[in-house]
């Protein structure tokens, strides 16, 4: 009995530990902003670490892309989530930017299987077709397409229905009709 204790506590100290900073070096930041936050929160650390890999594999993805938007649009990104200082909650506003960007990343470079499209038409007027292909990130999102453009948009709550908004555009489903 002992024996088998023994070599499961060994076996167990010599697995390598998870990482448990974010995907950046915390000896590079300065002290009191958004990413020394990251750095002393497990849970922001973690957020980061997904973060890197979504981005990593959006930007395997996107390697073709023109033009290449994918690098500035993650420098935006970062900026907005260090803009959190100014937040009265910063750890709730970082967790949130975190979840959005990686949901974003997930939906848009269809990193996770979607559902749909589905088409509605609005108005009554086929020229007003909406395209809509839903995902199940965190939180869930859907890609609206119209015409030539696309639109990002998250859940949001509802008191029926399943609301998604992003931009100045929403899309509020209720029963297979919008």
């Amino acid at each position: 009995m002992r024996q088998s204790i023994l070599i499961a506590a060994l076996t167990s100290a010599a697995l390598p530990a998870a990482p448990a900073g974010p995907s950046f070096d915390c000896g590079r930041v300065e002290p009191g902003s958004i990413e020394a936050q990251v750095c002393a929160s497990p849970d922001l650390a973690a957020l980061d670490r997904q973060l890197a890999a979504v981005y990593a594999a959006a930007r395997a993805k996107a390697k073709n892309e023109h033009p290449p938007t994918l690098a500035a649009e993650q420098r935006g990104w970062i900026k907005g989530r260090n803009d959190c200082w100014k937040a009265d909650d910063k750890a709730t506003c970082v967790r949130d930017a975190y979840r959005l960007r990686i949901a974003e990343l997930q939906a848009r470079y269809r990193l996770l299987p979607g559902r749909g499209p589905v088409f509605y038409v609005c108005d009554g007027q086929p020229a007003n077709e909406v395209a809509a292909t839903f995902f199940a990130t965190d939180p869930p999102s859907a890609l609206v397409e119209r015409g030539d453009r696309t639109s990002m948009m998250f859940l949001q709550p509802a008191a029926s229905g399943a609301r998604y908004a992003g931009g100045n555009e929403s899309l509020w489903e209720h029963h297979g009709e919008a």
